[in-house]
């Protein structure tokens, strides 16, 4: 009799959506007790799925450098069910795919899915952080951002399927039968007590207001900050100077130009309508002096 291996509770977002953050929170809620849990320690709580070890033993080691799509679904549906059963019980995966079917293959196999924690952040304050993460100019991730073709591939054989920050956002937001919770980066921001009190919920688990306000504070992007100073990242990518950079809403308006601003703005706006509705007003005068 095969294994129930529907283990895996998602934490889902578009890049640079606040998910280490969100990680790096619960791993200290659930995990620390005397000690706070370093960044560099993450994996002792969450597993990836683009964990290029898992994808070495699902394929006895033959996972290609260069893997096209299809060579790489093809390990992907291995490489899932060694990462669902890799702990007991259920437990956390981070992924940046969205939940579509490639090649056949679902990205987000039901088969392994007990849940999902989807983080959304706005477009806006995601292109310059994206930008600085993926060493790209802000034109070239805007325009990532708003393609359906929008691939991130590794040197190690490994593909993010993205597509637009809007269609990543109603694929996993609207996927039937998948039990899930939503949460704006905004919102954990503003007020992590409240923001994470949802994802508690969800979980059903009653949090311990003392464990949480410990919890808050190490985890803090000040706290964040002051470990990749003293410890670096292993995470971060190569060539980026910092990860954590300043975390917080609203840095856009000093960043993004105008015609930046009416990119995003013209191309999501049924989206911001929905999820960002206290942005629309901003960004429409923004877009109609730029094309003035």
């Amino acid at each position: 009799m095969q294994p129930d291996l529907r283990r895996i509770i998602w934490l889902a977002s578009f890049p640079k959506s606040g998910n280490t953050w969100v990680r790096t929170f619960l791993a200290n809620y659930f995990l620390g007790g005397k000690r706070d849990i370093s960044i560099n320690s993450l994996r002792e709580f969450t597993l990836s799925d683009s964990r290029h070890d898992f994808f070495l033993k699902a394929t006895g080691g033959t996972h290609p450098p260069d893997a096209d799509i299809a060579t790489y679904m093809r390990a992907r549906a291995k490489a899932l069910r060694l990462i669902a059963g890799a702990r007991e019980g259920n437990h956390f995966v981070k992924t940046h795919q969205i939940l579509d079917v490639v090649e056949g293959e679902p990205l987000i196999p039901p088969a392994l899915t007990a849940a999902a924690i989807y983080i959304l952040r706005n477009p806006f304050d995601v292109a310059p952080s994206l930008s600085r993460h993926a060493g790209t100019t802000l034109d070239d991730t805007i325009a990532l951002m708003t393609s359906t073709r929008n691939i991130v591939s590794s040197g190690t054989g490994l593909h993010d399927i993205l597509g637009r920050w809007d269609d990543h956002i109603t694929s996993w937001t609207s996927a039937p039968g998948l039990p899930r919770t939503v949460v704006r980066y905004e919102d954990l921001i503003a007020d992590p007590g409240q923001g994470f009190g949802t994802i508690f919920e969800f979980l059903k688990v009653t949090p311990h207001p003392g464990k949480l306000k410990r919890t808050i504070r190490a985890t803090s992007f000040e706290s964040l900050q002051k470990q990749e100073n003293e410890q670096g990242f292993i995470e971060r990518p190569p060539g980026m100077q910092k990860f954590f950079h300043s975390g917080r809403a609203g840095g856009w308006r000093e960043t993004l130009s105008d015609a930046q601003v009416a990119a995003l703005h013209n191309a999501f706006e049924p989206a911001l309508q929905k999820w960002y509705p206290e942005l629309v007003g901003e960004t429409a005068a923004i877009a109609k002096r730029a094309s003035t």
